[in-house]
């Protein structure tokens, strides 16, 4: 397959900086997801990377070849779209051998390839219908195997999951992976959905206003997040964040705030110190609260107020509020508790994150 670089990648359009200073290697058969809001600039740096947008300044590298200057036929790349964009007149077969018609393949060589991809796909009793005879999941295998056919160096995918359901969705996320795995290719996937990014890439390009947040692989930048950002957009439900103040008092750093006094953990300690007396943010996931029980250590529990209660079946949410603080937390589903309710939350000390209140930085 291929290795690609993006090197100091920008682009501007109608006075807008979309996509600032982009640096990222993405190696050979690695599955790289770009994730980010809408408006992020990861659409903009795919379709650069496609040919599809001009470069405003920087370099693209395929192999070790700038191709700048390429037009996207001359890439050997191949790019499924988010509107499938299948010609409704043309029948399966013919979709997805259009593309090597154009490029004269022999007829031999295209029958091969098409049936290996629908082969692939699980997709050969479909090959002489016509689009509008497929259901959105069939559809999407049809632009997935028009890019298979080609044999290119670079996939690329532009949110291609987005408009299927969401059971559907999950049953092609395996589908994609299985396929990636298979076919041991290089892709490029765009997406603003972060489970879709947490499940298939091997990293993850976390992207805000076309900077680059964070590049890791998911479970790191779930463990250890660089900003409130990448923090707060990597999770679901996101984590909760709390505006407190540092105070040394009893021979430990505490963290103070309307309705909640909790201590930092002593590995914590020395990091923190620095920041005494001064406003950081303290960011605890749903996942890391649990109901307080006697076995809690002192300092890292807190009472709060139940405002919604979530029931979900393998788990419940629930919305409550500390002191002015609005948190959720993801508990287990034997708990019984009501809106109005008191409760005690506790936390593993390990799993909680501070962050600077003016940079957002991770401390």
């Amino acid at each position: 397959m291929a290795h690609v670089l993006l090197k100091d990648l920008n682009k501007s359009f109608d006075g807008t900086h979309a996509v600032k200073n982009v640096n990222l290697e993405i190696h050979d058969h690695e599955f790289v997801v770009l994730v980010g809001p809408s408006g992020c600039g990861k659409t903009t740096t795919l379709r650069m990377v496609a040919g599809l947008e001009d470069i405003t300044s920087g370099e693209i590298s395929i192999d070790g070849k700038v191709v700048n200057d390429l037009a996207p036929m001359d890439r050997d790349i191949a790019m499924v779209f988010q509107n499938y964009a299948l010609y409704p007149h043309m029948s399966v077969y013919d979709n997805m051998a259009f593309g090597l018609r154009m490029r004269k393949f022999e007829r031999p060589e295209i029958d091969r390839r098409v049936r290996h991809a629908a082969d692939v796909l699980g997709i050969q009793p479909l090959l002489e219908r016509r689009p509008r005879q497929l259901s959105g999941g069939q559809r999407q295998r049809v632009a997935l195997g028009r890019a298979i056919v080609r044999n290119p160096r670079v996939f690329l995918f532009d949110e291609p999951l987005s408009n299927l359901d969401a059971a559907l969705r999950v049953q092609m996320r395996v589908e994609l992976k299985r396929l990636h795995d298979r076919l041991e290719t290089t892709a490029i996937y765009v997406t603003h959905d972060q489970v879709e990014a947490m499940t298939l890439g091997d990293r993850v390009v976390v992207m805000k206003d076309g900077l680059v947040q964070q590049v890791g692989a998911p479970l790191a930048l779930y463990e250890r997040p660089a900003n409130r950002f990448v923090a707060g957009f990597i999770g679901s439900p996101a984590m909760n964040f709390i505006p407190i103040t540092l105070e040394w008092t009893e021979q430990a750093l505490w963290a103070h705030a309307p309705g909640l006094r909790v201590r930092v953990s002593p590995a914590r300690t020395e990091a923190l110190r620095q920041y005494e007396g001064k406003r950081v943010l303290l960011g605890l996931r749903p996942e890391a609260l649990r109901p307080a029980g006697g076995g809690d250590a002192a300092g890292y529990a807190f009472d709060a107020t139940v405002e919604v209660v979530e029931p979900l079946g393998s788990e419940i949410l629930l919305d409550v509020r500390v002191g002015e603080s609005p948190m959720v937390a993801r508990v287990d589903p034997s708990l019984r508790v009501a809106a109005h309710d008191r409760v005690r939350l506790a936390f593993d000390p390990a799993r909680a994150h501070f962050f600077d209140a003016t940079t957002e930085a991770a401390i």
